[in-house]
């Protein structure tokens, strides 16, 4: 940190030197440093102008951090470790986990270098026992962003390793991440030595020490991560490379076990994330529709707005089932309730292929109609103002076509969005929005139907 507050301009910082007390107070304005000035008193009084002390240092640090002035803060902070120092005798205060997490904020914020950061982090563990393993991970996570995956693996070898009496046992869990990205980071290991092995497959080359050296990565990294994916809690990256390794070793069972157990045991949190890798391992293996469909439901359950929806609807309007195809109109509506669905031009396809196929055979207009009555106050403004006719059709033709078909069934022909759509397709003589255009004026009874009054006697 001191190498971070040295000034950049090695010049300027010989011209200041050169100056007066009196000229530098002109030249920069006044750090006010919130320390009491010394005098007699007695020890419970020095304690409590301490703690004052203390708690002004940390509110200038904090202020100084949201203005991010980060060369400022590291000044405060420098003043409040040394006062620290100073005082450190008369009460044990704990001012490590302070020390620590606003020099990591710091550090990430400013120009340091890699070698001043890792510097600071190996004081950090020494300062304090109690959250050594917190340290050790903060640094690792550092390491990998960097791209330093080799010091990081080092790292974590060495924290692994660690024994400090009763706060080994203290510090458990923080050891089991220590472990479980270990883990990981033999998974990536296992990862590049098996591309390169298949590389060499397709030239016909089999190389024994890489096989032999990608099954001994494999083998350190399924111990870590099945441990890890044991314990409640949100492990997706660990449950994906773990079921990676089973799948490529035809584990498949155990890999399908993993995913069950990670998506539905009442003591892991609620995960959109569990639901998609299972659904997503299910399809790679061929599992029947219906399946897909029951993995799907829940994911659409908890995230009615998640992409896959898409993928959801699709296999319900295919269905010959009545009530799934009622289904596949609700999901599709519900995903485009949410605003980062506007312009997506699958979704308002989806929907206007439905919503055609039901004008067409007249069949089920209530499906349509009790969709629409919780909607009709709101979508006109969300989906269906001139202002969005005019940019969709700037930026996406075929997704304003099949807004355009939407609307004009939702709310007629003379429906703003509907209207300025038909009237530039027609325009500029394209034929698919010329048939839109008689589509919704042969339909138009349709709109009457669906915008009176929900009929409570109809059912799904």
């Amino acid at each position: 940190m001191d190498s971070f507050l040295e000034e950049e301009d090695g010049e300027a910082a010989a011209g200041k030197r050169k100056r007066s007390p009196v000229a530098q107070a002109a030249l920069q304005p006044p750090l006010h440093l919130p320390f009491l000035r010394p005098q007699p008193v007695s020890s419970n009084e020095h304690k409590l102008n301490f703690r004052k002390s203390k708690e002004a240092c940390l509110s200038y640090i904090q202020d100084a951090l949201l203005q991010k002035q980060w060369k400022r803060a590291a000044e405060f902070l420098t003043c409040y470790v040394e006062s620290l120092e100073k005082d450190y005798s008369r009460e044990h205060i704990g001012p490590s986990e302070v020390i620590w997490r606003i020099g990591t904020e710091i550090f990430y914020h400013s120009q340091s270098s890699m070698k001043e950061f890792n510097y600071f982090m190996e004081q950090m563990k020494t300062l304090g026992v109690k959250r050594y393993l917190k340290v050790c991970l903060e640094h690792i996570f550092h390491l990998l962003c960097n791209g330093q995956i080799d010091e990081a693996y080092q790292n974590l070898s060495l924290a692994e390793s660690w024994r400090f009496g009763e706060q080994t046992a203290i510090q458990d869990k923080e050891m089991k991440l220590i472990q479980a990205y270990r883990g990981l980071l033999d998974y990536y290991s296992w990862s590049k030595q098996k591309n390169i092995l298949l590389e060499h497959g397709e030239d016909g080359f089999s190389d024994l020490a890489v096989e032999q050296e990608m099954h001994g990565y494999f083998r350190k990294a399924a111990v870590s991560l099945k441990e890890i994916i044991k314990i409640p809690g949100v492990w997706d990256i660990f449950v994906k490379c773990y079921v990676d390794l089973l799948e490529f070793y035809g584990d498949h069972n155990e890999a399908h076990q993993v995913l069950n157990e990670y998506a539905y045991n009442s003591k892991f949190p609620a995960n959109p994330n569990a639901h998609v890798y299972l659904y997503q391992f299910l399809k790679r293996q061929g599992e029947s529709k219906k399946t897909l469909i029951s993995a799907l439901k829940i994911l659409h359950d908890i995230v009615p707005s998640h992409e896959l929806m898409i993928d959801f609807n699709t296999m319900l309007q295919k269905s010959k089932k009545r009530k799934k195809r009622r289904m596949g109109l609700e999901v599709i509506f519900a995903a485009l309730d949410y605003a980062g669905w506007k312009e997506n031009a699958k979704a308002w396809s989806c929907l206007a292929r439905q919503v055609k196929q039901i004008v067409i055979s007249g069949k089920h207009l209530d499906w349509i109609k009790q969709e629409w009555s919780s909607r009709k106050d709101w979508w006109p403004a969300f989906h269906f103002s001139r202002y969005l006719a005019k940019r969709n059709w700037q930026e996406n033709k075929s997704l304003s076509y099949e807004k355009a078909l939407v609307a004009g069934v939702l709310l007629g022909k003379d429906c703003k969005y509907f209207k300025y759509v038909s009237h530039q397709g027609c325009k500029a003589q394209l034929k698919r929005f010329r048939m839109l255009k008689k589509f919704v004026n042969r339909h138009n009874p349709v709109y009457l139907r669906i915008s009176g009054p929900p009929d409570s006697s109809v059912q799904p």
